[in-house]
């Protein structure tokens, strides 16, 4: 599918799901738009898969 029609069909869900305007769609970053569907669908931070440990030694390895 090539980007202007997957670009189209999550505004068209973001604007259905959301009541997103275009413009809240376009302003939106892809980590915003991917934070408020995860909370829509009812998926908190646990969900993300991301190993908690890892993420501990990469802050502390990069910690700005």
């Amino acid at each position: 599918m090539s980007f202007f029609k997957m670009a189209a069909r999550l505004a068209g869900v973001a604007g259905w799901l959301l009541g997103w305007r275009p413009d809240e769609f376009w302003r939106s970053t892809p980590v915003e738009l991917e934070a408020v569907l995860r909370a829509a669908r009812g998926e908190d931070e646990a969900d993300s898969g991301v190993d908690t440990g890892e993420l501990r030694r990469l802050k502390e390895m990069m910690p700005d």
